[in-house]
């Protein structure tokens, strides 16, 4: 999660701020579906790829078109969601701990823009824009 935040932060705006809310609105959504029971084969391996597939775009700096930046993340974002939803002990209130998991989710991302000044980045881009690396 924190990769969304860095990552947005390298693509500049509107990015910077659209992928870290993308996330945690997708997520929600995974979540309620494994709350919910529903099937979503190869959960583990959606939640391995997306760190490597985020920590690459990062890596290599890879400036996709931003709808095709905010899908992959919302593609992301279910898996990561429905492991949570799926992981849900059955006393808890499925309300409060969806809330929490995306609000941990949430302070990632605002971690992630920091941490791409910490590799190395300058605070903002030629554009203007609070961004981190360009």
């Amino acid at each position: 999660m924190v990769s969304v935040g860095i990552w947005g932060s390298q693509l500049g705006k509107p990015a910077i701020w659209l992928l870290p809310v993308t996330f945690p609105i997708v997520m929600a959504f995974g979540g309620v579906l494994g709350v919910r029971g529903v099937p979503l084969p190869g959960v583990e391996i959606g939640v391995v790829f997306s760190a490597l597939v985020l920590g690459l775009m990062i890596a290599f700096s890879v400036w996709p078109p931003l709808w095709i930046a905010a899908v992959l993340v919302g593609i992301f974002a279910i898996f990561h969601g429905y492991s949570h939803g799926k992981e849900l002990p059955h006393a808890a209130q499925s309300l409060a701990f969806g809330m929490a998991f995306v609000r941990a989710a949430c302070f990632r991302h605002l971690v992630g823009r920091p941490s791409s000044m910490a590799l190395g980045g300058s605070p903002f881009a030629s554009d203007g824009s609070w961004c981190c690396v360009r």
